[in-house]
């Protein structure tokens, strides 16, 4: 948002005088027209405001397509916009799966589309829309490893290994996937056991939670089939948290976005 605040210096063009002779060169920037971001459901308002500020104050109207999944973040942006100033219809907010999707690839009137999100879903998006001649920016599905070498402190690394792997249920790119130890690994082994044993797992809405629910049942359940079939092929299973149970909270109101 800083950023996109200081979007008028960032657009100013350039003048050069005399590079050959008798001749001046200028640019300038301009709109390019109707822009689209597709967001995933992990950051629902961070990832939205990495897309529709930058578009609109370089002179663009934003079509927002939200996750299907959480879509009420988008919706409270647009209502900030609104009440910030923004005119009616340069930013608006549409809600829907693949067929959504493939509407905004498709339309002849949108200029670019901005993609967070899977690999799949970005292969799509970039082949279907960069068909029609869009300007198409997919930021695609990425993992972070880790090597951790024999003199690492213990501590720091731990808990950085810790709160990369379960941080934001572990659904987010920064998330440590795969750890590689030089040397022996069972210290760091028992490490990581113990203070994921400490965890504080719980529904998401109590204060002081260190883990909270995944987005969906079928995300849990894919999780758990893979750590099925990583124990299947042989490997050591050191902590299984697949039977854990929670408290389940029952919520006397409910608001619809």
């Amino acid at each position: 948002m800083e950023q996109a605040c200081g979007m008028a210096n960032q657009q100013m063009g350039e003048f050069v005088e005399n590079v050959s002779s008798g001749i001046d060169t200028y640019s300038i920037r301009q709109p390019l027209g109707v822009c689209a971001g597709i967001c995933p459901f992990n950051f629902p308002a961070m990832i939205p405001l990495w897309m529709f500020p930058m578009a609109v104050t370089c002179g663009n109207t934003f079509i927002l397509k939200p996750s299907e999944k959480d879509p009420g973040a988008a919706m409270l942006l647009a209502e900030l916009a609104t009440e910030a100033g923004l005119p009616p219809g340069v930013l608006n907010i549409v809600h829907g799966t693949h067929k959504v999707v493939n509407d905004i690839c498709d339309h002849p009137d949108i200029r670019a589309i901005s993609f967070v999100g899977s690999d799949v879903a970005g292969m799509h998006i970039y082949s279907r829309a960069s068909a029609t001649g869009k300007r198409v920016q997919c930021n695609m599905g990425a993992k972070n490893h880790a090597v951790v070498m024999p003199d690492a402190d213990p501590e720091a690394t731990l808990n950085a290994l810790v709160g990369a792997a379960f941080g934001a249920a572990g659904q987010r790119c920064m998330a440590i996937s795969t750890a590689v130890f030089v040397g022996d690994s069972k210290s760091w082994e028992e490490g990581l056991k113990s203070r994921a044993l400490k965890l504080r797992v719980t529904a998401g809405t109590e204060p002081g939670a260190d883990l909270g629910p995944v987005i969906s049942k079928q995300a849990k359940e894919r999780i758990c089939s893979l750590v099925e079939s990583g124990a299947a092929n042989g490997a050591r299973l050191v902590l299984d948290g697949r039977g854990i149970k929670v408290s389940q909270n029952v919520f006397s109101e409910c608001v619809y976005l």
